[in-house]
């Protein structure tokens, strides 16, 4: 039997809602084998960041080496970098291993505000790592930092995926949780030539830790099994759609997704209770 393999190179989140161990919940629940890269160890909760404690480009690059010449990965994605360095050495290392189903989540800011990627490492992602990325996955407000575009209309959205285009990435995933739509969330791919995008009910709710990390993994998971971007992409949707409208209601601050919640819909037990 082929098991489709899933790495993830991004920081650990101790609430559990986001980074590696979201990552992780996701692609166990895609039924791909996670590994994991951490490069940085975080203190933090529903109420915000904590602590940051970066670990060094040489403890990043080993662990990466460790998977690359042993287990291999069907594709990878990044998330919290942290710093040009490691952002330098793990680019290295996608291009010492061949790897090509790259995703690419620009995590520069916490939902509580904390930054999670230093100023000098923007110009450091945008020049050694897009250009490796299949996807690259921001939201609008990473976005308008990494194209120098403001997204205020979808015409900007567009405007801003065809830089980031430019830049190398082979697709591009604007995410509508910032935009100013208040029915209906839009997430925007550009492939170079077309848009297409992926519409959900938008869910008021504030809980929504660590959604960026989960939609990445999930189109991740979803490439590591052979599935086409476009395809990848609306799972994606549909699974953090899934995991935000059946959310756990934990902690008192921005809380995390439910990252089985679209497997229970999947199989007819989504919203009954577990016992």
């Amino acid at each position: 039997m082929s098991v489709a393999r899933a790495l993830t190179i991004a920081g650990s989140d101790s609430g559990g809602g986001a980074g590696i161990q979201a990552d992780l919940k996701t692609f166990q629940e895609l039924r791909a084998f996670g590994m994991s890269a951490i490069t940085a160890v975080t203190a933090q909760n529903t109420l915000g960041v904590h602590g940051v404690y970066p670990l060094s480009a040489e403890a990043v690059i080993r662990q990466i080496e460790a998977i690359g010449t042993d287990l291999g990965t069907d594709a990878l994605k990044t998330g919290m970098l942290f710093s040009s360095e490691i952002i330098e050495a793990v680019s290295a290392q996608i291009k010492r291993f061949g790897w090509e189903k790259v995703v690419v989540d620009p995590v520069m800011i916490a939902k509580g505000g904390a930054s999670l990627l230093q100023q000098e490492a923007i110009d450091s992602l945008i020049t050694h790592l897009l250009p490796l990325a299949l996807v690259v996955t921001p939201n609008i407000p990473e976005a308008e930092v990494l194209s120098g575009v403001k997204i205020n209309t979808l015409k900007d959205r567009k405007r801003a995926a065809e830089k980031l285009h430019a830049f190398g990435a082979g697709y591009v995933v604007i995410k509508g949780g910032h935009a100013e739509e208040t029915e209906q969330l839009i997430d925007m791919l550009y492939d170079g030539n077309e848009f297409s995008y992926f519409e959900n009910e938008r869910i008021q709710t504030v809980n929504t830790h660590g959604t960026g990390c989960t939609f990445a993994a999930a189109i991740t998971a979803e490439l590591a099994k052979g599935s086409s971007v476009p395809a990848a992409v609306q799972l994606a949707a549909d699974f953090i759609h899934a995991a935000i409208k059946k959310d756990l209601k934990l902690g008192n601050g921005h809380g995390p997704t439910n990252h089985w919640a679209y497997q229970e819909k999947r199989t007819g037990r989504y919203g009954k209770q577990h016992t």
